[in-house]
């Protein structure tokens, strides 16, 4: 286990590795159902979360499935704001972060409290993110993605020549706009199942390793996707033993932050990675 040391707005916070990300999606367009949160339901779910070991929080109001339309700002905002405050009110100490591609929401969310930024689309939707995220000094997440949401599964962002250089270009690209304003504190998510086709995901799984020498955090987000209930011919329902699979595997390969709907089996998973690490042999000699 390593840690992390952040600083948000002039707040300093840590994060111990590997760390837990619960997932509450208050938009009603998920492609799994039981993630949707009502916010009468919010504390509730955000509470269980707690008791069962989260370590930060992912709060978001936009869709992120294949096909699906990004609403418009004022929507997003409206169910995001009243949720922050919520949170932030019954639970101050809580690590927050706020999933959004638009830099405006993303200061609304800050000024209320968010300690971070989690942007799918890694900087490419919004060219004022990199300005919010300096003026504000918040850690930032930073996705690979080609499009948007509603195409990033057509045949032309399914295209690699080589997967896993393309993905290091990108970040490298993406990250050096980033620190030209400022901004250091960078995440770094892969985007499993975004503009990506199973056997990709499987590919960039086996050489997640590789995004190491990028010097960032590395994020995984592949809780109860396609890439894992379509493989064990299931449903996001049903996809929860595959997941705790795919997150151990993940984990060998250097993640260390996992982004999950379940919260209690990715926290069983950590534990018993971290237990095999600790007894390791590196050498015999």
């Amino acid at each position: 286990m390593n840690k992390s040391l952040f600083n948000s707005n002039s707040t300093i916070w840590s994060l111990d590795y590997p760390a837990v990300m619960g997932i509450i999606n208050l938009s009603l367009n998920s492609f799994y159902n039981s993630s949707i949160v009502q916010l009468d339901q919010l504390l509730e779910r955000v509470n269980n979360y707690i008791e069962e070991g989260v370590d930060l929080i992912d709060l978001g109001a936009m869709s992120s499935k294949p096909g699906s339309n990004i609403p418009d700002a004022q929507t997003e905002l409206s169910l995001l704001l009243p949720a922050i405050k919520q949170i932030k009110a019954a639970f101050p100490n809580l690590i927050l972060s706020i999933d959004t591609m638009r830099s405006e929401i993303a200061e609304q969310a800050i000024l209320n409290g968010a300690h971070m930024i989690n942007d799918i689309s890694g900087g490419q939707f919004d060219p004022d993110m990199p300005k919010i995220i300096n003026t504000y000094q918040v850690p930032y997440i930073m996705m690979h993605m080609r499009g948007i949401p509603k195409t990033m599964n057509q045949p032309e962002h399914l295209n690699y020549t080589n997967l896993s250089s393309e993905i290091m270009r990108f970040f490298v690209a993406q990250i050096k706009k980033f620190k030209d304003h400022g901004v250091y504190q960078i995440i770094v998510d892969p985007g499993f199942g975004f503009s990506k086709s199973l056997a990709q995901n499987f590919e960039l799984l086996a050489n997640l390793h590789l995004l190491s020498i990028l010097d960032c955090p590395i994020l995984v987000g592949i809780s109860r996707k396609s890439m894992i209930y379509k493989q064990t011919n299931n449903d996001p329902e049903d996809a929860l033993n595959g997941t705790t699979a795919a997150h151990m595997l993940a984990l060998m390969e250097g993640a260390q932050i996992l982004r999950v709907h379940d919260v209690k089996a990715a926290k069983q998973a950590v534990s018993i990675f971290n237990q095999y690490t600790k007894h390791k042999v590196i050498n015999l000699s």
